[in-house]
């Protein structure tokens, strides 16, 4: 499954680069795609699981998703 989600607080490419580095160390989620331009992150994920860890980490992080 593919989605994009619109987060809070992404300002620049240092954040973009953050994001991308520990949503990769999950492991679980392919084409992880920021966007800083429009507040937007996009991935592949498998399941729920994975799904629900990526907004918890980006919560964690200070980037929590609008929806």
């Amino acid at each position: 499954m593919k989605t994009t989600l619109e987060i809070q607080n992404l300002k620049c490419g240092g954040c973009a680069h953050t994001i991308t580095t520990r949503l990769n160390e999950l492991n679980k989620l392919d084409d992880i795609i920021v966007n800083p331009e429009v507040d937007t992150v996009s991935f592949s994920y498998n399941n729920q699981e994975a799904y629900d860890e990526v907004t918890t980490l980006l919560s964690k992080l200070g980037y929590p998703s609008l929806r």
